[in-house]
Formats: structure tokens, sequence, C-alpha cells
């Protein structure tokens, strides 16, 4: 028995979750197998790092969610795996489903911790847009999608093998024929470990390079509340919330956001929050780990000169 962790890929790189997975799986008390599509030696090497035992490759010429779930099932069943772990990405959640159909497994999505044995699994993941958490308890086999950024990397020694399979994407009736990829050449909400969003207090279009240039020394994500997408000052693909993106970075950096619930719903699960608001009364303090009443413009520039100083 063993779990399979599906790792994801973003160009040449290795995402974070792929090594969140294998790290997660060690939970479990068995030996996890990494399927790695369409990945390279040095890809492999980074699995074993954070927990891996073996490593499978295999080629997907085209990806399509069907031939995807093809090579996903028929790796797991070569491998003897009761447990498949994939990212809750778009991605993971367009193939899960297909493989737990495949293989007869239960499903849990959007999970945030990973705990017990593959008689009894304990996962927690949130519910009610982040209000609360569901405790749930589920029996292998069983597919789960697991939050990027909520789980630790643990490093990891150990065998290190590399396989090949020949599992292959099968009959498909669809496949993606091209992708506009001219969006993503900033570091994307969803896989950031850093977010800096801004809100109504950044007072207009003209002042997000303000919080640009705070991204781009960090390394962080650039983000959005409702009030700014709503007033045409930014595109919807920034905007936090429960009518946006749901985001669990470790940290949060809120900037003349007040905090809605419905914004709160999108990044609460974030581990630290770091809010900078006017208002002291403002509901985003609730929530936050650290907090700075004053005026964003004076406090991003000094946050943005100090992280360069630290940085260089």
């Amino acid at each position: 028995m063993a779990v399979l962790a599906v790792a994801e890929l973003k160009g040449d790189s290795l995402k974070k979750i792929s090594r969140e997975l294998v790290s997660a799986g060690r939970t479990l008390g068995t030996p996890v197998v990494a399927l790695l599509v369409n990945g390279t030696d040095a890809h492999a090497k980074e699995l074993f790092a954070a927990g891996a035992d073996t490593v499978v490759k295999a080629n997907l010429a085209t990806y399509s969610p069907e031939g995807m779930a093809n090579i996903v099932s028929a790796v797991a069943k070569e491998k003897g795996a009761k447990v498949v772990l994939a990212a809750h990405s778009v991605l993971g959640r367009d193939f899960a489903g297909r493989v737990a159909v495949q293989i007869g497994a239960n499903v849990a999505a959007d999970v945030v911790s990973i705990t017990g044995s593959l008689d009894n699994i304990d996962l927690k993941k949130p519910i009610y847009s982040g209000k609360a958490y569901a405790n749930i308890r589920i029996k292998s086999p069983a597919v789960i999608t697991v939050r990027p950024n909520s789980q630790e990397v643990k490093a990891h020694s150990g065998a290190e093998a590399i396989e090949n399979s020949s599992a292959a994407e099968g009959s498909v009736n669809g496949k993606i024929v091209s992708t506009d990829l001219s969006g993503g050449s900033k570091v994307q909400l969803t896989d950031a470990s850093v977010i800096v969003s801004g809100g109504r207090g950044i007072k207009g279009p003209e002042n997000w390079p303000l919080l640009q240039s705070l991204c781009d020394t960090i390394g962080a994500a650039l983000g959005a509340s409702r009030a700014a997408v709503d007033a045409g000052w930014i595109a919807h693909s920034h905007q936090v919330g429960q009518t946006g993106k749901t985001v669990s970075p470790n940290c949060y950096i809120a900037c003349g956001i007040s905090g809605a619930i419905q914004h709160l719903a999108g990044m609460g699960s974030s581990k630290y929050i770091v809010a900078i608001n006017k208002d002291k009364d403002a509901p985003i303090f609730k929530v936050a780990t650290y907090g700075v009443v004053d005026d964003l413009f004076k406090v991003v520039p000094a946050l943005t000169d100090e992280f360069k100083k630290v940085l260089g």
C-alpha cells in the first residue's frame, strides 16, 4: 500500500504544492510515490527531498483532464496506492473527480490538514466560506485535493528510486489546443506564499504601483478587495474573497482593506495577516496577527525601503 502524490509543474518549475503533497503523504505512515508527468530528474530530486520514496515519471503530450486522469489512475493501480493526493488547483480539480470514479474512491476537496492512517484518514477543511472548519474521517481508497500553502514541507532523506511508467492518456474526448499565458508573468495569487492586497484605501488605480513595488521587492503576488475591483481599478483576476480567489499564503498584507466578511472568506486561513489601515476600528484588525494604524501611503513605501535594505 502507498500514497500517490500527483506533482504539478508551472513552466519549467515544480510548484511548491507538489513538495507539500509528498510531505503530507508521509503523515499517513505508508511509502509515498510521487507521479511526475512531463517532469525531469531535477524535479524528482526536489520531490525526494520533501518526502517521496519513489518518483514515477510519465508523459502526456497534450493535456486533457481525461488523459491526466487515465494516467493517474493507471499509476495508482500499478503502485497499489490507496490514497491519491492532488493540488486543489485548476489542474487538480480538473482530474481528481475522474480519478475517484475510475478507482472507486472516496473524495475530499480543499483539505488543509491530513493525519491518521489509511484505515482512518482524519481531514480538516474550511466550510461556510472559511468561517468554520469541518473535521472529516474517511477510509481509503480516497482521492484528496489539498489547498496550496497549507502543508509544511519537511526535509527527508532516504531511498531515491526513479521509475518510468508506460501509462498512457488513452481515449479522450477533448484536449486543450492552446493557452494564453499573457497574464501569467507575475506571481500568481493561488501559488504565492506572500500576498499584498489593496482595497478602497488606495484611492485609485494610479496607486497600484506603490503596492506592486512592495510585491516585486519581496516576491509577493498582488491582490485586491472586491471594492477595488468593482471600482474598475484592477482586473477581477486579482480579487481575493468570496466572489474572487481563495488563498492561503504564509503572509497576507492587507493595505487599505476594511475586512468585510466576504473578503475574510477568501484569505482568513492565511498563516499571518498584517493589516495597514487608518481606521483603528476596521474589522480587519480583529483577525490580523499584526496591525498598523496609519496611512498606507506612508507605511507601504517605508516597508518597501526597509525590505530592500534587508534583502539587498
